[in-house]
């Protein structure tokens, strides 16, 4: 039987740590499915999801935990949905930028909850304005929303914490 491992990877980054992490995979017969990782502050942080035979489960936790400088957490991902996500209906794409303050995230993850927007995908990062030299915060999210989610109350919602925040806020439209 085959199961779904989500695999959280922290540590110091460093040459041929996905290496060895892909070794140790393919080592017990996981087949990497979908990754998304990133060089923070010195160290790498990663996520990765893997398909593997219930039979070599513990042989590959074993492997991970040995490896040297990393912590790993795996865990099994379950089947059956237990929360109200919709797993299909509309895709948006959210791009903000705004100067850079406590409690951006905070904020715009509040608005998209209360519309029952889930968050898929969030990049962020901050730099240097052309002009001013001043900090803005940039954020991209891939979001899935039920069909009959109103975007324009949503689009409003983010709008009004903009005066202070947001200096730009796009949302697209993409279909499924």
């Amino acid at each position: 039987m085959n199961l779904s491992l989500v695999l959280t990877v922290i540590g110091d980054d460093r040459p041929g740590l996905v290496g060895q992490l892909s070794a140790a995979i393919g080592k017990h017969g996981g087949n990497w499915l979908q990754s998304s990782m990133s060089h923070l502050s010195g160290k790498f942080a990663g996520i990765v999801c893997v398909a593997i035979e219930k039979e070599h489960l513990d042989d590959l936790r074993a492997e991970l935990a040995a490896l040297p400088g990393l912590r790993i957490n795996a865990e099994v991902s379950g089947n059956e949905q237990t929360t109200n996500v919709p797993t299909s209906g509309r895709r948006l794409t959210l791009a903000l930028v705004g100067h850079d303050r406590l409690g951006i995230v905070r904020e715009v993850s509040h608005v998209l909850a209360k519309h029952a927007v889930n968050v898929e995908e969030l990049s962020t990062h901050t730099a240097s304005a052309p002009m001013s030299a001043e900090i803005l915060f940039h954020a991209t999210a891939e979001l899935t929303a039920s069909p009959q989610l109103d975007t324009r109350l949503l689009v409003h919602d983010l709008e009004q914490i903009s005066n202070d925040m947001m200096v730009d806020i796009t949302l697209d439209e993409s279909i499924r």
